[in-house]
């Protein structure tokens, strides 16, 4: 009887899963985002449907091995461990198979482990490939392979005829698109087993000739609060993006600070959507911090009347993926109708071999992406590969690109990048407009150096000396926690605000507010912001004077955009520093040949400008002697399938970090099984993982941990660093 063997435990008041249950419902899910995928499919001849129906009905073949089934027949609060490798039986079935099933074979052998290195196990012996490491745990399986079949005959009898398996595109990206529809069913189909889906959840649909019209009236109040020929310019950049209809799949735009791009690209991306039935539409922007900008004018302009605003735009801050079987429920999906995510979450779901990760892709293809200031989004190393994925993405999986650069940098033109693989890509608005919004942008700061390398004490006084307001950048969290706290200390607390990712999203969501309003006030001018790169891009702030200590000449021009921003002042300075060495400040060596570079410039006395933004480019590979080779060592192990090395060489952010939850009441949640991916989201932060002892992180689950030392909503989760370490040292040490 198809009761007595399981494929999930009993858990909590949860009763157990049947196997024929589980994998009929891994089926139907998988089969489903198969054939929705496979419309936006270029190449696809019913091969996706095929595939994945077959490495779904074996996956879990192993669970029906007598020694998984005594296991699985226990009960408690926790997922039990498996004594026997389950995703081994399945692979050896289909392994009969021969080539005719070998992507299959890919899927079921990783469902749990996650793509390997096509190589490495092709180069492994005929016995052992893709088959488990041990050869006794091998051995035992092919003896009483027969019989699983049999058993697994009788719960689920075949009613379809698998058909050879080929795909004549891009197979990495292929091999990840198939996964990802395999193990979101197969997560999705558990989750809903233990409760951990919300009952009654439908998904709005994009409905974009709907949403245009929402956005029109939308952008209309805007134009009637003032007059102006900024406004006037505002209004062009709108039409001129609402009423234009591309062929291309990749476009290009380069609208310059305060042009209104936020409203006017989503205009093109919904008409875009339009003309070509897309599924999703895609913001991505470079730092946590502006999504919730960008998210509330989304919200406000493009949902309709009762709608959930949460179910219309969905606001994805980070990728914290989840990879074991208690935690994994909390993943963030790609399913809502527009998702507003980050360059990290985004590109590092296209790079990714985890099935936590991966579950959400198969809801990318043909989708309407945005990539907000390309350029600045990813390092130098990673454009390379990541401009590949794109026009694999256009060609074959009818997605649409627009790439957004307020710095004129056109990657894609560069052969040194790129490789001879360069293409023309169109702009999306006319010259004339564009030379019209860049004339704003030559007058309006003045870009200055101080050679003189800074201390903490040096730099408090200079920077609280510069006409207010003023805004403060520091290359680090780290550093950013240790400034402000100086100033508050020296200069009071009313003189001083502080921004950065130590900050739980609604901690900076009201920093932001509160440093919008007083920009707003006039008469309040005496106080600085202490930031990090966080606030460089896509945040409508307009300081007086801005600091930045030196990184790139892509930054510093980006941080530019936040001094001055509206022309009101005609001597705004941009100042550019060092600091000098300090036990408390930390050093950031990755960033010494940008540093570099830009340090040239200012000794030269180039002028600073968004033109000079490709030669900086040019010279930053130049001076990274390795770069080159790094970029080239990617790309071959993108081409070759070596899924687990492009998974931990393509970091946009250089550091391995953890999901650490501040908020107690949600820690405990969690440890009973329950919590969703939106609290997560809101009430906790990414935590560099070597940092977890010293920091007295707790983990409270295979991938999760707990806050124990101080927060506070000023400093964020660095009150309680720097208070452990005054309290440890007598005075502040790190």
């Amino acid at each position: 009887m198809s009761e007595e063997y399981l494929a999930h435990s009993a858990k909590n008041e949860y009763p157990p899963q049947s196997y024929a249950d589980h994998v009929n419902g891994t089926i139907e899910k998988a089969l489903h985002e198969a054939k929705k995928m496979a419309e936006y499919c270029v190449r696809d001849e019913g091969q996706i449907e095929n595939i994945v129906r077959f490495a779904a009905e074996y996956h879990d073949l192993g669970k029906l091995n007598g020694k998984n089934q005594k296991v699985l027949h226990e009960s408690g609060e926790q997922n039990h461990h498996l004594p026997v490798n389950h995703a081994d039986a399945g692979a050896a079935f289909i392994k009969r198979e021969g080539n005719a099933a070998m992507y299959s074979l890919v899927l079921t052998y990783s469902h749990h482990q996650g793509l390997p290195n096509l190589n490495e196990e092709e180069n492994r012996s005929e016995a052992a490939c893709f088959r488990t490491n041990e050869q006794a745990a091998r051995y035992a399986t092919d003896m009483e392979l027969d019989h699983l079949i049999q058993i697994h005959r009788s719960l689920i009898p075949k009613k379809w005829i698998h058909t050879q398996e080929y795909y004549e595109g891009d197979l990495p990206v292929f091999l990840r698109m198939v996964f990802s529809c395999l193990v979101d069913a197969d997560h999705s189909d558990t989750a809903g087993v233990y409760g951990q889906i919300p009952k009654g959840e439908k998904i709005p649909e994009l409905l974009p000739k709907l949403r245009l019209a929402a956005l029109d009236n939308y952008v209309k109040g805007l134009q009637k609060k003032g007059k102006s020929r900024r406004n006037e310019l505002r209004m062009e950049m709108y039409e001129a993006c609402r009423n234009c209809i591309s062929k291309d799949g990749i476009v290009s735009h380069d609208g310059p600070v305060g042009s209104g791009k936020t409203t006017a690209v989503m205009a093109f991306q919904l008409r875009q959507a339009i003309e070509k039935d897309a599924r999703h539409i895609f913001v991505v922007l470079p730092y946590t911090n502006i999504i919730t900008q960008s998210v509330e004018i989304y919200r406000e302009a493009l949902v309709l009347p009762g709608e959930n605003p949460e179910e219309v735009v969905a606001e994805v801050h980070s990728k914290a993926d989840f990879q074991s079987n208690d935690t994994r429920y909390l993943n963030t999906l790609w399913k809502a109708p527009i998702i507003v995510t980050t360059a990290v979450a985004f590109f590092e779901t296209l790079s990714s071999n985890r099935t936590g990760t991966l579950r959400r892709l198969h809801e990318l293809p043909g989708s309407i992406i945005f990539v907000d200031e390309a350029h600045a989004s990813l390092p130098l190393k990673l454009i390379p590969l990541a401009w590949h994925w794109m026009k694999v993405l256009e060609e074959e999986w009818s997605c649409s690109w627009i790439l957004a650069s307020g710095s004129l940098v056109r990657f894609w033109e560069l052969p040194e990048l790129v490789g001879k693989e360069t293409k023309p890509i169109p702009e999306l608005v006319s010259g004339n407009l564009r030379r019209a919004l860049l004339g704003y942008e030559k007058s309006r700061i003045q870009f200055c150096w101080n050679p003189v390398f800074q201390s903490r004490e040096k730099l408090i006084d200079w920077v609280m000396e510069g006409p207010g307001p003023r805004l403060l950048i520091m290359n680090t969290i780290q550093k950013a926690a240790v400034i402000a706290d100086d100033i508050r200390k020296k200069y009071g607390r009313e003189k001083v605000e502080h921004l950065s990712t130590a900050l739980l999203p609604g901690d900076r969501a009201k920093t932001i507010e509160t440093v919008k309003r007083r920009l707003e006030d006039q008469e309040d001018t005496d106080w600085i912001l202490v930031a990090t790169s966080c606030v460089e891009a896509g945040v409508d702030f307009s300081f007086r004077t801005g600091f930045r200590e030196m990184f790139s000449l892509l930054s510093l021009l980006q941080a530019a955009g936040r001094v001055n921003r509206n022309g009101r002042f005609e001597d705004a300075q941009m100042w550019s520093f060092r600091m000098q060495d300090d036990k408390m400040m930390g050093l950031n060596n990755g960033v010494a040949a940008s540093v570099d570079v830009l340090e040239k410039y200012f000794r030269r006395k180039c002028e600073i400008t968004p033109e000079l933004s490709t030669t900086a480019i040019l010279d930053e590979l130049k001076e990274g002697a390795s770069l080159k080779k790094v970029i080239q060592e990617l790309q071959e192990a993108e081409n070759s399938g070596d899924f687990p090395k492009v998974e931990k060489e393509f970091c946009v952010i250089e550091s391995d970090t953890i999901t650490v939850i501040i908020y107690t009441p949600l820690a405990e949640q969690v440890k009973r099984g329950y919590g969703n991916w939106r609290d997560i989201q809101k009430y906790s932060v990414s935590i560099r993982r070597d940092r977890k002892n010293k920091w007295q992180i707790r983990q409270i689950a295979e991938d999760l941990y707990q806050w124990t030392l101080p927060y506070d909503p000023f400093l964020g989760y660095m009150a309680g660093v720097l208070k452990q370490e005054e309290l440890k040292y007598g005075f502040l040490e790190i």
